[in-house]
This record gives C-alpha cells, structure tokens and sequence, in this order.
C-alpha cells in the first residue's frame, strides 16, 4: 500500500468534515488495512512547508497531491475526495 498523509488544522470546518469522513471510512473492510498520516499544520510546520499546497486539508498519496480541499467544498465533495484518493492508495 502507498503511504497517506492529510494536512489539516484544529478549527477548519472543511478539516473537520474530512477527519469525520475518513473515521467513517476507516471503519470500511477495505481501507482496514490503509493507515493515513494525520500532520496537523499549525504544530508541524516543518514538515507541512516541504508540501506544496495552498488549502487544507490536503491529501498526498505516495509524496503526490491526490486532493486539496477548496474554500466551498460541501462535506459530499470532501468524502467523495477523500474516497478517490484513499482508493488511488490501496
């Protein structure tokens, strides 16, 4: 399997919509196996400024941007995001 980070910050409500998505998720028979990297931002900044993006939260698979959330997006839009690039990874 590829590796899984998502950026994200305490208090983004597009964050949250996706840390909520991906619990759903994990609980799926076929992500059981997937383990995402959650880097929280504010307290990683270091590791967060070796990633070029702009939104969060923000998902690599593998080093490669699989989805970065924008200002708008709908909770579906980010768990349907968020499946894409969960799937990209198995």
């Amino acid at each position: 399997m590829k590796s899984v980070k998502m950026f994200y910050i305490d208090g983004c409500p597009y964050c949250r919509a996706a840390r909520e998505a991906l619990a759903d998720l994990e609980k799926n028979e076929k992500y059981s196996g997937l383990s995402v990297e959650l880097i929280n931002e504010s307290e990683h900044p270091d590791i967060a400024d070796r990633y070029d993006y702009y939104h969060v939260p923000t998902v690599f698979v593998d080093e490669k941007k699989a989805f970065e959330t924008q200002p708008g997006d709908s909770a579906d839009v980010i768990r349907e995001n968020l499946v894409k690039a969960l799937d990209s990874a198995l």
